[in-house]
């Protein structure tokens, strides 16, 4: 039958109950045409009960009873029945079909109406004609609905999911050779070139967001497989030709390097070297996401050839021509495919996607034996040119465009291709597990079917060899930081994949063969003796060959993981007349390095790789060494190598066992490269640094601590040395951590003490106190110590430097030397009449009050200090009113008397300090009064109260007072308010 209808039962649920759907669907050579639902269910894909009925009728044909078409049915009914059973019909369903059927009943009846000039009637249940279309039922409005909505959401609410799964859903119905696959692609990319983000990113000439760049590179890579379908119809690819080449002109659409013309594009295609200088970046044609499908246009699968390769896994050269040199075969034999390797590549990955995954394997088999065959040859012309690349010490690149990062993932496919031929499908492989992440596939080796071939070579091994070839070719830096980190991100996912691997001695002894080629490579490896400078960086790719190699091979882990420490962009400045990659110098900016948007994360990729080989060779001195050779030689970032540092650290320390001296040492020499790397520029960082030498070289032991104090001035500031190494070091903490004997601890302080008395020669203002406080225990060094501070006081000091040194001595017993220094900081001081609130105020009250305790002389040597240096009124009233309530020298200095008689203000030293009191009072109140306003009035008065306090210190003060408010009515009488007030207060 052609049309199928039932009615479907939902059964009842907790909140719904039970539902009855009516469903019809049509069928046509073995597709589903059409479908209805009762249930009106919105979506691109069937309904529940379209697939519950469907379902049945595959799995219970025999329940479904089988109808001839209703026209033949009618055929057999005379006229009597058939007025019956159009009566019964019309009242079964009267309100629906009543109408209809009058309308019917008028045109039959009426001669020339035209339903009568056709012969017969339709008959939905009979089926289309051999000549119709036929198609599986599709929903064009739904998908683009869906479509309109995801990217509306732009990336956010798992729509970038949904999206991706459409297109899987794409690929599934190429595989499934559904002829709607190119229809919902088509659908598809419509919206996505509606979408009305386009114009605005490129008005603004920013980059697409990364979740929707990498949408767009998908939708790029469908349409290539769409049109290289290998039976697709001529008009078929012509009419999907005329819509990429539409989309592709419009100026919104993305270009395939992932930039609106900022910056310049990828080299595509192998260029030709020569044309390659004149070239700018507006002569260079611009290359959209649909440019290589519609390139894929131009290919054809006619080649006989290819033809040959792909229908048989036995098609070989005839034995008699195996001698010289051929383009079809190789010495063995087996068939070749020279074609541009993206391009043969994107054909595999047409075949596996049209379901035909029998021809992908064999097309990938004969690929695999021309990388092979190109890899021998280049091998054979580096030998001849080694000596002469080896003395220049660069190459050039023998690929302009890199495989690994390229829009085709080509050895993504080569991978995928074969390492589908190898999974073994378990049981129950469709479940998932329960942290919701699917399980690593499982493999096994599936020997390779061919005519002649070693016989132990399987698709996995060969999956192995590609990735790696793939991964190792050495290739330039991409322009542009899309495509850069393109590259970063395709790589990680082919190393993924290969850590699905189980390395079993078949694929040991691939990867083995595979690293000695690449470590041997010429220019087509970048893994060579020599590189390009702007070549790919190959640490991601040689970490995990590394750990890979490392149980099998630890000589040869080693040595490629060594050789792949380099980054040459850093190291060298590009020669001058490096034209192989030639827009890099068409650069705006001349810069040392070209435009590597990713070089960041590279230098922290250079730098897991050195941690993987640290962590590995903890323990074995010759190979930590070459592995810090490596580091201290190829990377050039402090903070990288602080990491390093850091992690060596964390390894040589374990939480539960002894720690590893090798590698402890390790650490501290990259901790010590760190610090003279930081020395002299400015790092924010550079406090934790220390601190963390310090414990590093603690955990080493006493040897280490003595030579860091010793060469201090190459690894430290002079504040960092006392304030933070020196002083750490002489902690209590350390004596304990490292349990020292008594020689050990006073050869530590005695290097301490050495470190804080240069520290204090070199830089008096900010060592002197740390200096001080270092050499307490050891009289001569504290003697030194006060010596240089008191040589720099005069020079060098700031007056709060010495303030401070003065009241530590005080503190430490030494008043008479506190004095000094207070004296010393005295002098570097001015204290405006103005500055009551200054900082310096307290230092100053301090001194003076040492002074006065230690007796008059004292006093008598700080108050012309004080007079000379202070101005500011209140404050020398405050030290007058001290220096009166009680009598001098009760510091009780040995030998010294004391009359225990309170000073006079009459009598020198006070009478100096009175007097300058009452002339800054004076002075004081002149410069308030040239610029007072009203609201200060009120404050003004208080301060001329106080002022008068000081005033009757003096034995004719009261006169000396009286004469000063009759000099200021008299001066300031146009101030009528403010003397008004003055008069009420003081008469």
């Amino acid at each position: 039958g052609f049309h199928l209808s039932g009615t479907v039962t939902e059964p009842a649920t907790a909140t719904e109950p039970e539902m009855t759907y009516k469903v019809a669907i049509s069928f046509d050579r073995c597709k589903i045409t059409s479908v209805t639902c009762g249930c009106g269910n919105k979506d691109i894909f069937y309904c529940a009960h379209v697939v519950a009925l469907s379902l049945y009728r595959i799995r219970k044909p025999d329940q479904v009873k089988l109808r001839l078409p209703i026209s033949e049915t009618l055929f057999q009914m005379n006229r009597d029945q058939l007025q019956k059973f159009v009566q019964y019909l019309i009242t079964a369903h009267h309100t629906e079909v009543l109408p209809t059927a009058q309308k019917l009943a008028d045109e039959i009846l009426s001669s020339n109406s035209e339903i009568n000039q056709v012969h017969g009637a339709p008959d939905p249940t009979a089926g289309a004609s051999i000549d119709d279309e036929n198609c599986w039922h599709l929903d064009e409005e739904q998908v683009r609905e869906q479509v309109k909505l995801f990217l509306s959401q732009g990336g956010y609410y798992g729509s970038g999911k949904q999206l991706n799964s459409m297109f899987a859903k794409v690929r599934e119905m190429l595989r499934m050779r559904d002829s709607n696959g190119a229809r919902m692609l088509t659908l598809i990319t419509e919206q996505f070139m509606a979408d009305p983000r386009l114009s605005l990113w490129r008005q603004q000439g920013t980059g697409i967001t990364e979740k929707c760049r990498q949408l767009w590179d998908e939708l790029g890579a469908l349409w290539v497989c769409v049109v290289l379908n290998p039976h697709c119809k001529l008009e078929e690819k012509s009419c999907w030709l005329r819509q990429l080449r539409k989309w592709g002109e419009m100026d919104v659409c993305p270009l395939e390097d992932g930039n609106y013309g900022n910056e310049l594009p990828n080299i595509t295609n192998a260029l030709t070297q020569s044309s390659a200088h004149s070239q700018d970046s507006l002569a260079r044609p611009r290359r959209t996401v649909f440019t290589r499908a519609i390139e894929g246009c131009d290919l054809h699968w006619q080649d006989s050839h290819l033809q040959r390769i792909i229908s048989s896994d036995f098609y070989v050269s005839p034995s008699y021509q195996r001698e010289g040199e051929s383009l079809l075969f190789n010495s063995q034999g087996q068939p070749l495919w020279l074609e541009h390797v993206p391009t043969a590549c994107a054909r595999v990955d047409a075949l596996r996607s049209h379901g035909y995954p029998r021809e992908a394997l064999r097309l990938t088999v004969a690929i695999i034996n021309t990388l092979r065959l190109q890899q021998q040859r280049q091998l054979e012309i580096y030998k001849h040119q080694k000596k002469e690349l080896l003395q220049r010490g660069a190459t050039t690149i023998t690929n302009l465009e890199g495989w690994v990062g390229h829009p085709l993932n080509p050895i993504g496919c080569l991978f995928l291709t074969l390492t589908e031929a190898c999974r073994l499908e378990e049981e129950n492989c469709l479940e998932i597990s329960d942290a919701g992440d699917s399980k690593p596939p499982v493999y096994q080796h599936v020997p390779v079917v061919t005519g002649s071939q070693d016989g132990d070579e399987s698709y996995l091994s060969l999956a192995l060899e590609v990735a790696l070839m793939g991964m190792g070719q050495q290739r330039v830096m991409p322009e542009g930081l899309y495509a850069q980190d393109k590259v970063c991100r395709n790589e990680e996912q082919i190393i993924a994949r290969l850590q699905d691997l189980e390395l079993d001695p078949v694929l040991v002894q691939t990867l083995r063969k595979q690293c000695i080629l690449l470590l041997e490579g010429g220019p087509f490896s970048g893994l060579g003796e020599v590189i390009h400078r702007e070549s790919v960086p190959m640490h991601t790719f040689a970490k995990y060959l590394f750990s890979a190699l490392l149980p099998h091979d630890a000589d040869l882990a080693y040595k490629l993981a060594l050789r792949a420490m380099r980054l040459p962009v850093l190291e060298t400045t590009a020669p001058s007349g490096d034209v192989t990659h030639p827009h890099h110098l068409v650069s705006v900016v001349p810069s040392r390095y070209p435009r590597w948007f990713t070089l960041g994360h590279l230098e922290s990729q250079q730098c897991e790789l050195a941690s993987t080989m640290l962590t590995a060779a903890k323990g074995d001195m010759l190979r930590l060494r070459t592995v810090l050779e490596a580091i201290q030689k190829n990377i050039h970032s402090s903070s990288l190598i602080f990491k390093l540092a850091q992690d060596a650290f964390k390894i040589a320390t374990p939480a539960d066992s002894n720690s590893d001296t090798t590698l402890l040492n390790v650490a501290l020499e990259l901790g010590l490269q760190v610090m003279r790397m930081t020395l002299s520029t400015l790092n924010w960082r550079r406090r934790e640094m220390v601190r963390w030498l310090v414990t590093c070289a603690t955990e080493v032991g006493v040897r280490a601590l003595v030579s860091i104090l010793q060469s201090w001035y190459s690894l430290f500031t002079p504040t960092e040395a006392t304030s933070i190494v020196a002083a750490t070091v002489m902690s209590h903490n350390t004596i304990l951590r490292l349990s020292l004997d008594y020689p050990q601890r006073e050869e530590l302080a005695s290097c301490a003490r050495t470190l804080a008395l240069q520290c204090a020669m070199k830089d008096p203002q900010n060592c002197a106190l740390s200096a001080l406080t270092l050499c307490e225990k050891d009289h001569i060094a504290f003697e030194t110590a006060y010596q240089i501070v008191i040589d720099a006081a005069s020079t060098g000091m700031t007056y709060t430097q010495l303030f401070t040194i003065a009241r530590y001595m005080e503190h430490r017993g030494y008043p008479l030397r506190a004095f000094k220094l207070a004296s010393l900081a005295m002098t570097h001081l001015n204290l405006a009449y103005n500055q009551d609130t200054h900082p310096a105020i307290n230092d100053v009250l301090w001194a003076c009050a040492l002074s006065h305790s230690l007796g008059k002389n004292e006093l008598a040597a700080i108050i012309p200090l004080v007079v000379k240096s202070v101005h500011c009124a209140t404050v020398l009233s405050d030290i007058l009113r001290r220096c009166t309530m009680t009598a001098p020298g009760l510091a009780g200095i040995p030998g010294r008397r004391n009359s225990g008689k309170l000073m006079s203000t009459d009598k020198a030293p006070l009478r100096q300090l009175l007097d300058a009191t009452i002339s800054a009072y004076i002075n004081t109140t002149h410069s308030r009064l040239t610029h007072i306003s009203p609201r200060h009035y009120g404050e003004f008065i208080e301060f001329l109260s106080k002022a008068r306090e000081t005033f009757l210190l003096a034995q004719d003060g009261h006169i000396q007072f009286a004469q000063f408010i009759d000099n200021l009515k008299q001066i300031y009488k146009g101030k009528k308010k403010l003397m008004l007030l003055v008069r009420e207060r003081f008469g």
